[in-house]
């Protein structure tokens, strides 16, 4: 078989991911990442909270259902073969008014469709025993639930990649995507890369790659900003695993947690307020070309309109830390303000549509000798390795 070149833009984990696989497929084909920064995973692989997430929340038969199972199970796997610091250590979702437990009931239900194994309804004094200061009148507990590095996932990746013969190249941002006879021309800054195939794994930047082999921005990313909070070391004992609230189906957020962090410590949060730059990481981090994109995009405006309460709530959560606090005492309830340090933030590359709705799945576009991960958000980390098997094979599918 003739050797094939392919380009992936982006160096997160998806882009690793699709990579390794590749290359585990197709052994003589040439594989070569591009990433725009001095490292790999440097945005949401590096910044998200660590957590394996096992497909609980997915409509089941969606993709985003199938990649979490398969994907979850293909990390552990991948963690436990290459020694990475990994936990199966269980989560606890908890509802924490009557209210709240015919959706608990429902989340139940979508675990079990989705193939999810040991999932237990726990009443006060049972899920106590797991985690004695968590509040609520019930709760399910999903012992799939873990924990891992995923920086050092990325370096793995890295590794095996240039071991088999890839390129992973940092300090290669992707200017321009030009069509040929041959398939594509991707220029970068460190050079111009001949390409059967392009697999656009851009991240926060997607939309803006696509459009550059010509796509249409129907759908845009538009960035949303998670704050953390961590719990100072005294107080930690207040938490052992993973807790999280009953979702709101009314809101397309998961809410505040608790997340036991791999190499030690508790992080709190995340809340969710519009960033004003695509890497906008603190408050003031502000770049005019991308706060216009998000603010002159129609669909932002009909999101707002859509959840003006949540969207006003998460940003007065944003600038108090009284009101992050409450928040979090709904669910632990002798946490204080003075047991919270300020943590990390990452920022989401949510793609949302001209009407104003977040897309819920993974979501790719095909073009001419391009394949574009549009939408990859959680648990886009876990499922990596599985997304990366779905692009290998839809990729190799468009090449023939």
């Amino acid at each position: 078989m003739q050797k094939r070149e392919i380009v992936i833009i982006g160096g997160g984990l998806i882009g690793l991911g699709a990579g390794y696989r590749w290359q585990q497929r197709f052994p003589d084909d040439g594989v070569t990442v591009v990433e725009k920064e001095d490292a790999v995973c440097r945005h949401q692989s590096g910044h998200n909270s660590g957590v394996l997430h096992c497909g609980l929340y997915y409509q089941p038969g969606s993709l985003k259902a199938r990649l979490a199972v398969e994907g979850i199970r293909q990390m552990v796997a991948f963690c436990q073969q290459h020694d990475i610091p990994h936990e199966i250590c269980g989560k606890l979702v908890v509802a924490t008014t009557e209210e709240e437990v015919p959706r608990l009931r429902s989340l139940q239900q979508r675990g079990a469709g989705n193939g999810l194994e040991g999932l237990r309804w726990m009443k006060p004094e049972e899920f106590r025993e797991i985690e004695p200061h968590a509040a609520g009148v019930a709760a399910l507990h999903v012992p799939q639930e873990g924990i891992v590095d995923y920086p050092k996932v990325g370096e793995t990746l890295v590794r095996l990649i240039q071991a088999n013969g890839g390129r992973v190249l940092t300090r290669a941002r992707a200017l321009r995507c030009r069509q040929t006879p041959g398939g594509r021309i991707v220029e970068t800054t460190s050079g111009d890369f001949q390409a059967a195939l392009v697999i656009n794994c851009a991240g926060l930047h997607s939309d803006r790659v696509a459009e550059m082999t010509g796509h249409r921005r129907d759908v845009r990313i538009v960035p949303f900003r998670g704050e953390y909070y961590t719990i100072k070391r005294e107080r930690r004992r207040l938490v052992r695993h993973l807790i999280y609230p009953v979702p709101d189906p009314k809101f397309p957020f998961l809410g505040v947690h608790y997340t036991r962090l791999i190499h030690g410590g508790i992080e709190c949060g995340p809340n969710a307020v519009l960033a004003m730059a695509r890497e906008g990481y603190r408050k003031s981090d502000i770049r005019p070309g991308d706060l216009w994109d998000a603010l002159s995009y129609p669909g932002l405006w009909r999101f707002l309109a859509r959840y003006p309460k949540m969207c006003f709530d998460e940003l007065l959560r944003s600038f108090s830390k009284r009101l992050f606090c409450e928040s979090l005492r709904k669910l632990v309830p002798e946490i204080r303000i003075e047991d919270l340090e300020e943590g990390g933030a990452g920022v989401r590359a949510q793609a949302m549509t001209p009407a104003g709705g977040l897309l819920d799945d993974f979501h790719f576009v095909t073009a001419p000798g391009a394949l574009h991960v549009v939408n990859a958000p959680s648990p886009g980390a876990t499922a990596s390795l599985a997304i990366g098997a779905e692009i290998t094979a839809m990729g190799s599918g468009m090449l023939g």
